[in-house]
């Protein structure tokens, strides 16, 4: 269960709790994102029924990278590799990185067909909590290994935390032992700025530490008052309409190595997830970062 107090001192000590406009957000830019990216997840139902005209609709708003994920179909949605990344690119999307389950494919095969549509990078998104430290440190090997082979393909490798990692097991925050015990030449993070903080930790400040090695991020908001009961999301709302400083964090971002800006909402607001979408990125659209 999220430490409430711990919450709110780190969210005030970040100068994360804001307004829906954040005065930030009228500064002179200094830096601006490089894309803007959506993680495919969020709109996987409309991706299962015509993941064409959701492309259409995705490049049309005026998304410009993808992150996949393994679903059903696989991170390729039925198609060759080839295939998909000729759909995207029709629309105006590159496919930079995929989050993967597929095992009876194995992570080397995954790894070849990423690599050959010239993807950045093969995320893991799960590997769910623990009973002992001693198993994260199994994951920081495996990790390590699936480095050398992304490494060996041209690629990276990337871990995705969610919730589980910022609570403590055995004394220690997994988190802390995955970054600790893998190695930053080979494994790559991808922050979720929801997760870590509902948490009660400071993104500032793992961003700023372990310098450069979150690379991607996933972006969302949460919502004033209302913290997720152990790892639910009821309290996820769209950028623009949460707490969370975005201009703030993702100006510390850019300025400590990272380069991919993923959207991904959970809980919606309004009719469809591409609704949700839109108004994600007409906040990003708007943003200027101090």
């Amino acid at each position: 269960m999220t430490n409430r107090r711990s919450f709110i001192k780190n969210i005030s000590l970040l100068g994360l709790t804001a307004p829906c406009i954040n005065s930030a957000d009228l500064l002179s830019p200094v830096h601006k994102l490089p894309a803007l990216g959506i993680q495919l997840y969020m709109v996987k139902e409309d991706m299962q029924k015509d993941p064409k005209g959701t492309l259409k609709k995705l490049g049309e708003m005026g998304y410009t990278q993808i992150e996949s994920y393994g679903g059903d179909k696989g991170m390729f949605w039925g198609m060759s590799n080839k295939e998909f990344q000729k759909l995207a690119k029709g629309f105006g999307l590159t496919l930079v990185s995929s989050h993967y389950n597929d095992d009876k494919m194995g992570f080397e095969k995954q790894a070849e067909l990423a690599a050959e549509i010239g993807m950045k990078y093969l995320i893991c998104p799960w590997k769910g909590p623990q009973k002992s430290i001693d198993k994260f440190k199994t994951f920081a090997d495996e990790f390590n290994k699936n480095g050398e082979i992304c490494k060996k393909h041209g690629m990276r490798f990337g871990y995705h935390p969610h919730d589980y990692p910022y609570k403590k097991v055995d004394g220690q925050l997994p988190i802390d032992v995955l970054l600790a015990n893998t190695d930053k030449e080979l494994v790559d993070f991808q922050m979720d700025f929801y997760y870590t903080v509902t948490e009660g930790q400071d993104p500032e400040a793992y961003i700023k530490k372990y310098s450069p090695r979150f690379k991607l991020c996933h972006m969302r908001n949460v919502l004033k008052n209302r913290l997720p009961k152990g790892s639910e999301e009821e309290s996820a709302c769209d950028l623009g309409q949460g707490i969370i400083n975005y201009p703030h964090l993702l100006t510390t971002g850019l300025d400590h190595g990272m380069k991919y800006f993923f959207v991904e909402q959970s809980r919606f607001y309004h009719e469809t997830p591409l609704q949700s979408a839109k108004v994600n990125i007409d906040y990003l659209k708007k943003l200027k970062l101090a």
